[in-house]
């Protein structure tokens, strides 16, 4: 029992949250509006978004990530037998030009819906939220904690 609870907090302790901070403006107006993010430590939250006194709430999820990590091998040969071959390899990690993407979904408590499309680099990033009316909001996201 005591082993399972170290294991569970040594689990956690590498899922830190962070928190990010929105910034969401109609397209039709000058406005900021404001909202928060999390990232549970993996490729999805949760986010919360307040625009003209109505709270939309729901979650994100990555659809494109950052960046992507591969396997490069090479080898050399030469002679007969078990000896003959030599390999070497590393792990190389590359960033997407375009930065990660994801999407959200959020409702309001009265059944109405805002949809988002982000794109991020390091702790910041933009993005497009649009309501079940068409209204279009121009969204910035920086991380303040975590």
């Amino acid at each position: 029992m005591r082993y399972t609870a170290i294991i569970a907090a040594l689990a956690l302790s590498g899922c830190a949250v962070s928190n990010y901070q929105l910034a969401v403006m109609p397209r039709d107006s000058g406005t900021i509006y404001t909202g928060t993010a999390d990232n549970i430590g993996g490729r999805e939250g949760h986010i919360t978004i307040t625009i003209a006194g109505k709270t939309y709430s729901g979650t994100w999820v990555e659809t494109q990530p950052a960046y992507t990590t591969g396997w490069v091998s090479g080898g050399v040969g030469w002679g007969w037998g078990r000896h003959g071959f030599g390999a070497l390899g590393t792990t190389v990690t590359m960033d997407n030009p375009q930065g990660g993407g994801a999407k959200a979904l959020l409702t309001a408590q009265d059944g109405t819906g805002l949809r988002c499309d982000f794109q991020s680099g390091y702790d910041r990033g933009g993005g497009v939220c649009r309501d079940d009316r068409g209204r279009e909001y121009d969204v910035q996201f920086r991380k303040v904690s975590g």
